[in-house]
């Protein structure tokens, strides 16, 4: 069965018709969801299930962005609240082991939640180390100040989500902390030197090289390549994400639908495709726009379906023994009751 190489969005809380006959036909390797999609535990169910159906595989890729903080799909009232990365790197003075415990404490709620709806994949952790003279678009996201609290605390976040049966994503490779502007709305350029990039922003991914999904910045590091951001950048993608860090699981666009990006949507995608990117990303849910992204995203396969098979046999078939009573009083407790 031929898949195509992208991920899509879906504009509201049902299929329409429309939407179920193009993903019948198109066969996306994957889904993801936003805050349009969701509106209770029931409904949020019934539309993991109806995309997967689509393409006849129930064990399709489904993901969201539930990091927390202000980039959180499911929240109160059926969901609870949880903390932006910089409020774990925070807690308990100088105690490293109780951050890190907190961290993946969290993340397991967090994947508990998912799991139960049927979603398998959660865009965490957030890798970037933020730089002072960064665009605040990651600013609280980060974990912590520097490479070494980055790393630790996503290690920890992304151990949590694959103990309750949802694999990570580690963002946004080779680093976005450092950009001065939002890749949602311009191209962010980075002009640092390779020696300070590889010191520091590309050192969390390095450490986390062994996740089994990555999702790439819409970002230009002069330093590597002068013309194109790291998602359609060969050079990027060679000697960066797969020299340097050493990265071999799937890589994943961010948002084709994203500014940065020139070009038309079928443009992007085979720019993405072509510098290495094993699945494009496109999350608005717009029938124009997807169509002419799955035109450029092309099949997958060869490699890219390989790393894709290996990143979902990462999944557990059981999730660990929990709790979710204890652990999320526990964690409430840990923040003084901040996030309940």
């Amino acid at each position: 069965m031929s898949v195509t190489a992208v991920i899509l969005g879906c504009s509201g809380q049902v299929l329409t018709p429309e939407e179920r006959a193009f993903f019948r036909r198109v066969k996306p390797w994957g889904f993801i969801l936003f805050g349009r999609n969701v509106d209770n535990p029931d409904q949020v169910r019934a539309l993991v299930a109806a995309l997967r159906d689509t393409v006849g595989r129930s064990d399709a890729p489904v993901l969201i962005d539930q990091e927390g903080g202000r980039v959180q799909r499911l929240g109160p009232p059926h969901w609870g609240r949880f903390p932006p990365g910089r409020a774990y790197g925070e807690l308990a003075g100088n105690d490293p082991l109780t951050r890190r415990e907190i961290t993946r404490l969290g993340a397991r709620l967090m994947a508990h939640d998912l799991a139960v709806l049927g979603i398998n994949v959660d865009c965490v952790p957030v890798l970037d180390v933020p730089d002072p003279a960064g665009h605040e678009i990651i600013g609280d996201r980060a974990y912590g100040q520097t490479p070494d609290e980055v790393a630790m605390l996503g290690r920890a976040a992304a151990e949590g989500l694959i103990a309750g049966g949802v694999l990570p994503v580690i963002k946004h490779i080779p680093g976005h902390g450092r950009a001065i502007a939002d890749s949602h709305l311009e191209l962010p350029v980075v002009d640092a030197s390779l020696e300070d990039l590889d010191r520091c922003d590309f050192a969390p991914f390095r450490v986390l090289s062994d996740m089994p999904m990555a999702m790439t910045a819409h970002v230009i590091y002069t330093a590597v390549d002068k013309k194109r951001p790291a998602t359609t950048s060969k050079k990027a993608m060679r000697r960066i994400v797969r020299g340097a860090i050493g990265f071999d699981g799937l890589v994943m666009t961010d948002d084709l639908s994203m500014k940065a990006l020139a070009g038309d949507f079928t443009e992007r995608a085979q720019a993405s495709r072509a510098a290495g990117c094993d699945v494009v990303l496109h999350c608005n849910g717009s029938m124009t726009e997807m169509k002419a992204v799955v035109a450029g995203a092309g099949e997958l396969k060869g490699r890219a379906a390989a790393r894709a098979k290996s990143a979902m046999a990462r999944l557990a078939r059981t999730a660990e023994p929990f709790d979710v009573a204890e652990g999320r009083a526990r964690f409430d407790a840990a923040f003084g009751g901040k996030f309940v």
